[in-house]
């Protein structure tokens, strides 16, 4: 990892009386999430099972696991794509049993995708525009007449738009249609989507793939920005470990739909069992040879 990677090392980490631990600095605030006891079954198998999990208000995340552990899985009972067998979760301070996707995501919570979910034949502004919707109205009739109102709110939804897009430094893209977008900058736009929808917590799936190193340093420094800027919480899931150890603050192991290890990024990069779940058994017995 390069010394420009590691932004990590200076957040103090503390425990809370769930037994996680949090950023020192979101003590004495509601967490943003609480999962307690989560799983979820497909006919015999558990998926997920016994995922518990806390994070910060302000807190850059990691849900790092081998290929099938069940990550995207946790995502999509987040984001209530599927409904938990069991546990609960927390959203706010907001018990989101029996919620649909559109009503946690109204609740505070915003995705992205393993593999790009964009409006491929729509405009750049357009797809921000989708993510607006909650939060500019104005009635029907202004709507269908034309009112005043509705060019008023027009106004602001585009303002909005072309602001989000600045933080990619993509608002000289707004007329683009986001399928002709070139791959990195498809992912730039669906994170700048779900920020639209102003959440309380993002949850990132995968936002490094496909990308190059420059690409992944430049994810870096925004995410961290998004961060700042918006006040928000976090929660990754990737495979770059460079991305992972340099800027997630708290971050969970999971293996075979269970958690093997929490901590902060020293402690995971050290933890033997999240070694073997990695190399395998055969593999760290040979390197500790």
């Amino acid at each position: 990892m390069t010394q420009s990677s590691k932004r990590h090392p200076d957040t103090k980490m503390v425990p809370v009386p769930s037994t996680s631990i949090i950023p020192e600095r979101d003590l004495g605030k509601l967490p943003v999430l609480e999962c307690q006891h989560l799983g979820i079954d497909f006919g015999g198998l558990k998926a997920v099972d016994d995922f518990n999990i806390t994070i910060g208000r302000t807190e850059i995340a990691g849900l790092i696991g081998p290929n099938g552990a069940g990550k995207t899985t946790v995502f999509n009972m987040l984001t209530k794509v599927y409904e938990p067998t069991r546990g609960t979760v927390m959203l706010n301070g907001i018990d989101m049993h029996g919620m649909d996707t559109v009503q946690a995501n109204k609740q505070g919570i915003a995705r992205t995708f393993q593999n790009i979910r964009l409006f491929s034949n729509m405009t750049v502004e357009d797809n921000v525009r989708i993510g607006l919707h909650n939060q500019i109205r104005y009635g029907m009739f202004s709507g269908i007449l034309r009112a005043p109102s509705f060019w008023k709110k027009e106004k602001q939804q585009h303002e909005k738009a072309l602001e989000l897009l600045s933080i990619f430094d993509m608002q000289d893209l707004a007329d683009v249609q986001a399928g002709s977008l070139p791959y990195g900058a498809q992912r730039r736009l669906e994170i700048v989507r779900a920020l639209a929808t102003n959440p309380s917590l993002l949850l990132l799936d995968e936002p490094a793939a496909g990308m190059n190193p420059h690409e992944t340093e430049e994810l870096m420094n925004n995410i961290i920005k998004i961060r700042d800027r918006f006040q928000i919480a976090i929660l990754l899931i990737e495979h770059d470990m460079n991305l992972v150890m340099g800027i997630c603050e708290g971050i969970c192991v999971l293996n075979y739909g269970r958690i093997i290890a929490k901590g902060t990024a020293t402690e995971i990069q050290q933890n033997p069992v999240v070694i073997e779940a990695y190399l395998g058994k055969q593999k760290k017995e040979a390197q500790e040879a």
